[in-house]
């Protein structure tokens, strides 16, 4: 399969102020500049990353699977947010600080080398990203004086963090080992003089970009990158925004919410035991990664590889599911659930939309297959501990021959509840242990055979609902609202992908969905999606405290 030029190379120059402390801080200076590039700077950069053009992408097929399950930007120009309508762009994003945050005590020896799980061995080294936003809800929370004690606290509090979470403070050592070096977390401290509420009035996509971290997208580079990457960055109002990386090599997204969760009530003063997050790295000795991996550890990446290719430009468009729609939904569809109700719905709009678009181009429907991950912490015999950090989740897939607009919602619906149901603990058990590996390998070919017809539809749906994350809070209130980071990139693989969170209240689902221009088109208009849902252009900005 030709694989598309642009892609070969996956980012050109990066730019970096020069270190001026021996504990990493870079000087002030540097900006996020209008048109989102990482960084750029009036004065000279280290003279070995100047103009440094990256190395090939060690695994084209780990950074597809990554596009996947995460959201790790790309330097891509061809997706727009709500097009037609007007986006609140940021202005300049100053950088403030750069520094390296460390655990507040040092690993203890016995515990210095991290061995990833087998579930960890087939992800690829991306990152899993999300800006959080949190309003000024005090009058005085512009001061300077109050500004600069949320500043340190935050690290403090992140430095305390990273001692119970040890192996992200640490770096990769190939692909199958942390080096628990205590190296710390990247951390960036920038401002910007726009007004929280003024931006977050109908948001721009690529302006969410600069309130996060710069990520190389040089498999060398990258292996010697923080696993954890984080951007504080303070408005002029007094509102705060945290835009964070967590490595997906050993983070998915429940794993993430723990983390920042953590981070949060540490930086809160919770001293209750209820409060008290204490993560389990028990995923590896269930799981136990294969030492001599075959060229299969790559098979989601030949999976995807496998994918004809989705040329054309994508938009990507949120849409909010209240409670009230949510419940009408579940009886209409008999839905075991929100979400398994949720997307056999947009499963089935997107359907129509893609039919609808290949019978106006005088070709026949294509066959559709859903791909989504499985969060399998309760699915296991027994279940995983509270708060395991690992990507513990395990793929599933259902497809449809796509050839019929008459089927009901019920049918599709069915489809989706009998692929989630299907991993189980009978399922989950017999890739435990050393023969794990080989019996996962089986079961990916089985999905890449599927997934390996001429003209086959994908979606792939991920979902973060029931994680906790709108319940973060650092003592100022929880996040009014948090965006997936670059949810419509120009994914070369998926021409449609749908991101599924909770909505604020937590009895809603937004759901960002992705898709090619023409095919918005159809699916925006969609009755039967309009029944339940409506298109959001501005996220919800109330500002009570919980």
């Amino acid at each position: 399969m030709r694989r598309p030029s642009s892609l070969i190379y996956l980012c050109s120059t990066m730019r970096w102020k020069k270190v001026v402390s021996p504990v990493r801080t870079y000087s002030s200076g540097l900006v996020r500049n209008s048109n989102g590039d990482p960084f750029s700077s009036t004065t000279s950069p280290w003279k070995k990353y100047e103009n440094h053009e990256f190395s090939r992408i060690s695994s084209y097929q780990h950074y597809a699977y990554a596009r996947f399950f995460s959201s790790a930007p790309l330097p891509s120009s061809s997706t727009t947010n709500n097009e037609n309508e007007s986006t609140n762009r940021l202005g300049t994003v100053e950088i403030i600080s750069v520094e390296n945050i460390k655990p507040a005590s040092p690993t203890p020896h016995h515990l210095r080398t991290y061995e990833v799980s087998m579930l960890d061995q087939f992800i690829g080294n991306m990152y899993l990203s999300f800006v959080y936003f949190f309003p000024n809800k005090d009058e005085n929370g512009s001061n300077l004086d109050l500004i600069s004690k949320k500043r340190q606290l935050l690290k403090q509090t992140l430095s305390e963090t990273l001692t119970r979470f040890y192996p992200l403070a640490g770096k990769l050592d190939g692909e199958l080992r942390i080096d628990c070096n205590d190296d710390g977390a990247y951390y960036v401290e920038a401002k910007v003089n726009d007004r929280l509420s003024d931006f977050l009035q109908n948001p721009d996509n690529k302006s969410i970009h600069k309130l996060l971290p710069f990520v190389p997208n040089s498999m060398e580079l990258l292996l010697k990158t923080s696993l954890v990457m984080i951007q504080t960055t303070i408005f002029g109002c007094g509102g705060i925004s945290i835009g964070l990386h967590t490595s997906h090599k050993i983070i998915d997204g429940y794993s993430h919410v723990t983390f920042f969760n953590a981070w949060a009530n540490a930086a809160r003063g919770s001293s209750s035991e209820d409060d008290m997050i204490r993560p389990s790295f028990i995923a590896p000795s269930i799981f136990p990664p294969n030492p001599n991996p075959t060229q299969d550890s790559t098979l989601l990446g030949q999976i995807l590889d496998a994918y004809p290719q989705n040329a054309g430009k994508v938009v990507t468009r949120r849409f909010i599911f209240p409670a009230s729609s949510l419940k009408t939904l579940k009886e209409k569809a008999a839905a075991p659930s929100r979400v398994v109700g949720v997307s056999g719905l947009i499963w089935k709009c997107i359907m129509a939309a893609s039919r609808a678009r290949t019978s106006a181009e005088g070709g026949e429907p294509n066959p559709s297959i859903l791909i989504f991950p499985v969060n399998i912490r309760a699915r296991t015999s027994p279940h995983f501990p509270p708060y395991s950090i690992g990507n513990n989740l395990m793929l599933t897939f259902t497809r449809f021959k796509n050839d019929d607009d008459a089927v009901g919602l019920n049918s599709i619906v069915e489809l989706v509840k009998n692929a989630t149901s299907k991993v189980n603990s009978e399922f989950t058990e017999k890739f435990k242990g050393e023969e794990g590996y080989h019996k996962m390998v089986e079961n990916y070919k089985e999905v890449k055979q599927l997934c390996s017809g001429k003209n086959v539809e994908q979606v792939s749906m991920t979902s973060l609902c029931n994680s906790g994350i709108y319940d973060i809070d650092f003592g100022w209130g929880k996040p009014t609202w948090i965006s997936v980071a670059d949810a419509g990139a120009d994914i070369p693989f998926f021409k449609s992908m749908v991101y599924l969170m909770d909505t604020k209240s937590k009895d809603g689902i937004e759901a960002w969905v992705t898709l090619l221009e023409q095919d918005m088109a159809l699916f925006e208009r969609n009755a039967e999606l309009l029944a339940f849902a409506s298109l959001s252009h501005s996220p919800p900005l109330q500002t009570q405290v919980d």
